[in-house]
């Protein structure tokens, strides 16, 4: 099985890639449209800001790789940032058109702790995870939720999630496990 993971200039590449490696996935870093199209699952991780991660993405091609990907139904997982990047558009940085894979927008977190940093549940399930963000996807295909915030996204062949399953342990080990045996 092979694993792409979209290399666009954000964090987290390598700690997903270290993630992946322990399960024993054929797992590689891309800049490369192709590889995008051709792998078994495609890993869009992310930290850091939309604006500069969309500028990375277009730079090298991964915008339309991962729109024709996700249209032709190729199992795309998207981390913390990826799920965000995966909406219409984000209110940070003034404003930016995302990817469009979902519908939706993120948003600026108001209330509680900002950044939302730390261990917490996501339901259904009741497993913790861990989490580091400061915007939230708001989308009608949200499938989990932890502490009223959408943890989780899936439309078609693509899923999102907020949290950091490559630093969640082993719950994020399980979750990557299943993504995995999905491709």
């Amino acid at each position: 099985m092979r694993v792409a993971v979209c290399d666009y200039g954000a964090g987290n590449v390598r700690s997903v890639l270290a993630a992946l490696a322990r399960l024993g996935a054929d797992a590689r870093s891309t800049r490369d449209p192709d590889d995008v199209i051709a792998a078994d699952l495609v890993v869009l991780p992310g930290v850091g800001s939309a604006a500069s991660a969309m500028s990375g993405l277009r730079e090298c091609g991964l915008d339309a790789a991962l729109r024709s990907r996700v249209g032709a139904g190729g199992l795309t997982l998207g981390i913390c940032l990826g799920l965000q990047l995966a909406l219409e558009e984000s209110e940070e940085d003034g404003g930016t058109p995302a990817l469009g894979l979902l519908p939706g927008r993120a948003k600026r977190l108001r209330k509680g702790r900002v950044p939302r940093i730390g261990w917490a549940r996501v339901e259904p399930g009741g497993e913790s995870f861990y989490f580091a963000h400061s915007y939230t996807a708001e989308t009608p295909t949200a499938s989990a939720r932890s502490e009223g915030i959408v943890a989780a996204a899936q439309a078609g062949s693509f899923l999102g999630v907020q949290f950091h399953p490559e630093k969640s342990g082993a719950a994020g080990a399980r979750f990557l496990a299943r993504c995995l045996s999905r491709a």
